[in-house]
C-alpha cells in the first residue's frame, strides 16, 4: 500500500508535474508524492490524469499576483483576459466555454449565477492569502456537479502562524500591501489577512489603436480563517473571504461601435465562505458544511448593468476505509441553491439535489482503480447521472500509465433558464442541460533519484446540446438553443529537470484543437499551440524565475489575435532570516502583443518590494 504525502515540490513553472514516484518493490527510500484533495479522496497527482497542483512556493517564487499570471502556464488552460488591469478575465479548459470550469474556494463554489453562462472572472482575484491551486482538467462532475465539464479549479487559503507583511510598488504608479497575522497550534488555528493592490494602469483599449487613456484598476481583500479541535476526532472550521475592486473599463462607443478609450467603469464585490464540522460516527469520519457566496457586480456606461447573485451549498461527505485499507472511498449528499438578478432588475433563482459516491481500490502495489457515480435533480431540467473511471499502473522504469473515462453535464444557467436578453414572439425553445463525455490516456516518468520527471497527455473532449444563443437579423428574434456540438482534442506535454547547483527547469506544452462540429469551424479564444518554459534557481540568500510563454494565432470575434511571446523575470534577496528583497520585471522584451484582440497588454514593467516574515 502506498502512502499519501504531501510535501510541496519546487516546480519554477507552477505545475506539480508527476511526482517521483515510489519504488513498488521497496528496493530504494519512499520519496513524498505531491497530493491532489479536490478529487474529495486525496489521491497522488502523478496517478490522476488532468491533476496539477500550484502551491505557495511556487506562486511565491514566479511573483505572481493574481490568479490570472500564473493559471496560463497549466497546459490546455487558456486565460481570456478583457485589459491587462481589472479587465475580466476566464478561464477556458480544453477548449470548453468559461460557464464549463468550475471554481471553489476552500471547497465553496464561487462561479457568479448572475452572469451569462455561470462563469467566474479571476481578474481581481488576489493570491496573497492562497496556500495551493488544484486544477482537474476534464470533466469532473461526478465529483462536484454542473458546471465543471471542462475541469475544476480549486484554491485553498492559508493556515497563518506568525506575522507576515508585503509592500511593493513599480510601474503604472503601481502600489501593493499585504498584513496577515495569525496563530496555529495541534488543537487551534486563527488567522487573519487583508491586501490591496492600486494602479493607474495602461489603455484598456489597445493603445496602438490611437487609445492613450490609462484605465485604472483598484482592489481590496480580507479573510479569516480558523479551527478549534474538541477531541482529535470532532473539529470545526471555516474561512470567510470579501473582496471588493473597480476597474476603469473601455467600451464600444456609437457610431462605429468599436472598442475605444471611454469613461466606463465596473465595481464587484464578492463574499464566500463555510462553516464545517468534522466528527466520527458509525466507524466513519463525517463532514457537515455550509457554504456560501455572495457577489455583487456595477457598470457604469452608455449601457449601465446591476447584478447581484448568490449561492449555498449544503452538504455532507462520510469518509472510510476497508479491507486492510486498500479500498478507501467516500459518499454523501448535497443542496445547492442559486438565485441571480437579470437584466430588467428581476431575479430568478435554482437549485439541485445531489447524491455521490467515490471509491479508490489499491488491487496491488503497482496498481489502482478509482470511480466515482453522482446523482444530480434539479428542480427545473430533470435528472443527470455523470461518473468517472480512472486507474494507474506502475511500470518498470519509472513509468506510470494512467487514463480515465468521464461524463459531465451543465444545467442552463439562470440567464439561460428565463431567456435573459432573448426577443421572440414566438414561444422561447426548452433548453436541456448540456452533456459531455472525455476520454484521456497518459504517460508520465520519473528518473530513481527525482531529478527528472515529466508526462505526455492525449485526451478528447466532446460536449453535446451546447447552449448557444442565436440572433436572426432578419426576424430580429433572439434566444438560447442547444444545438452546438464541440469537440476538442489534444495533447499535452510536461516536464522538470533539476539542473543541479540551484537550477530547476520546467517546460508545458499543449496542442489545442477544439472545434465546433455542427459548422466545422474553431473555437474562439483557445490558441492551438501554447506553451511555457521557466528557469528557476535557488542559492542560500538569492531566489527567482525566469518565465517564458507563447501562444499560437487564436480566432477571435471578428478576425485573427497574432501569436505572441513574453518573458518576465522575477527575483528576492533574502537579507535576513526575516526580511526579503523583492524585484520582478514583467514583459522583459517590452514585446507589443494581445491576448484578447483589440485590448493592449502593458509594455516592459518593473516592480520592486519587501517581504517581512516572523
Amino acid at each position: 500500500m502506498r502512502h499519501l504525502l504531501y510535501s510541496p515540490a519546487l516546480l519554477a513553472v507552477g505545475l506539480a508535474l508527476p511526482a517521483v514516484a515510489q519504488d513498488r518493490d521497496r528496493e530504494t527510500p519512499e520519496l513524498d508524492e505531491v497530493i491532489v484533495t479536490a478529487t474529495r479522496l486525496p489521491a497522488i497527482v502523478s496517478d490522476t490524469p488532468g491533476a496539477r497542483v500550484i502551491d505557495a512556493e511556487t506562486i511565491q517564487q514566479r511573483g505572481a499576483v493574481f490568479a490570472a499570471d500564473i493559471l496560463s502556464d497549466i497546459p490546455s488552460l487558456s486565460v481570456v483576459r478583457a485589459g491587462a488591469f481589472g479587465g475580466v478575465a476566464q478561464v477556458r479548459i480544453r477548449g470548453a466555454t468559461p460557464g464549463k470550469t468550475l471554481t471553489l474556494v476552500d471547497g465553496v463554489p464561487v462561479n457568479d449565477p448572475a452572469e451569462v453562462n455561470g462563469a467566474f472572472d479571476f481578474s481581481g482575484f488576489e493570491l496573497g492569502d492562497i496556500e495551493r491551486i488544484e486544477v482537474l482538467s476534464g470533466p469532473q462532475s461526478s465529483l462536484w456537479g454542473s458546471d465543471a465539464i471542462g475541469g475544476v479549479i480549486a484554491f485553498t487559503t492559508r493556515e497563518v502562524n506568525g506575522v507576515r507583511a508585503e509592500a511593493e510598488a513599480g510601474s503604472y504608479d503601481t502600489r501593493r500591501g499585504r498584513l496577515a497575522a495569525g496563530v496555529a497550534k495541534d488543537t487551534y488555528a486563527f488567522g487573519a489577512w487583508v491586501s490591496r493592490f492600486d494602479t493607474d494602469g495602461i489603455s484598456a483599449a489597445d493603445e496602438a489603436d490611437g487609445n492613450p487613456e490609462a484605465d485604472g484598476f483598484r482592489s481590496t481583500t480580507v479573510g479569516a480563517r480558523g479551527r478549534y479541535a474538541f477531541t482529535p476526532g470532532v473539529e470545526i472550521d471555516g474561512s470567510v473571504r470579501w473582496s471588493d475592486s473597480r476597474a476603469d473599463i473601455d467600451g464600444f462607443p456609437a457610431p462605429s461601435f468599436a472598442l475605444a478609450d471611454t469613461p466606463d467603469t465596473t465595481a464587484s464585490e464578492q463574499v464566500s465562505g463555510f462553516a464545517r464540522l468534522k466528527a466520527p460516527l458509525f466507524g466513519l469520519s463525517h463532514q457537515f458544511s455550509l457554504s456560501a457566496s455572495d457577489i455583487a457586480r456595477d457598470t457604469v456606461s452608455d449601457f449601465p448593468s446591476s447584478f447581484e447573485a448568490d449561492r449555498q451549498v449544503y452538504r455532507w461527505q462520510a469518509d472510510g476505509a476497508a479491507l486492510d485499507d486498500a479500498l478507501s472511498y467516500a459518499f454523501g449528499a448535497e443542496r445547492e441553491e442559486t438565485e441571480g438578478s437579470l437584466s430588467d432588475g428581476t431575479t430568478a433563482d435554482l437549485g439541485s439535489t445531489a447524491l455521490f459516491g467515490v471509491a479508490r481500490y489499491e488491487v496491488s502495489d503497482r496498481l489502482s482503480v478509482t470511480g466515482g457515480l453522482r446523482l444530480d435533480h434539479t428542480d427545473d431540467f430533470g435528472s443527470e447521472t455523470t461518473g468517472r473511471l480512472s486507474a494507474a499502473l506502475d511500470l518498470d522504469g519509472g513509468f506510470i500509465l494512467s487514463g480515465a473515462f468521464g461524463t459531465g453535464f451543465k444545467a442552463p444557467s439562470i440567464s439561460q433558464a428565463v431567456c435573459d436578453f432573448c426577443f421572440s414572439a414566438a414561444p422561447f425553445p426548452v433548453l436541456t442541460p448540456e452533456t459531455a463525455d472525455s476520454g484521456e490516456i497518459a504517460l508520465g516518468w520519473a528518473s530513481p533519484d527525482g531529478r527528472f520527471d515529466g508526462r505526455a497527455t492525449l485526451y478528447r473532449l466532446s460536449v453535446q446540446d451546447q447552449i448557444t444563443y442565436v440572433f436572426d437579423p432578419i426576424t430580429f428574434d433572439a434566444a438560447y438553443v442547444n444545438i452546438a456540438e464541440t469537440r476538442t482534442d489534444g495533447v499535452e506535454l510536461e516536464g522538470r529537470a533539476d539542473l543541479g547547483s540551484g537550477f530547476d527547469l520546467t517546460i508545458a506544452y499543449a496542442w489545442t484543437d477544439a472545434r465546433d462540429e455542427t459548422t466545422g469551424t474553431r473555437l474562439l479564444r483557445v490558441p492551438e499551440h501554447a506553451g511555457s518554459a521557466t528557469l528557476a534557481w535557488a542559492a542560500d540568500r538569492l531566489s527567482g524565475a525566469l518565465t517564458l510563454r507563447a501562444e499560437g494565432d487564436q480566432d477571435d470575434a471578428g478576425g485573427v489575435r497574432d501569436s505572441f511571446v513574453t518573458a518576465n523575470l522575477n527575483a528576492a534577496w533574502q537579507v535576513t532570516d526575516d526580511v526579503a528583497l523583492t524585484a520582478r520585471i514583467e514583459n522583459l522584451a517590452d514585446a507589443r502583443y494581445q491576448q484578447v484582440r483589440g485590448y493592449g497588454e502593458p509594455g516592459r514593467s518593473a516592480y520592486v518590494g519587501v517581504r517581512f516574515q516572523y
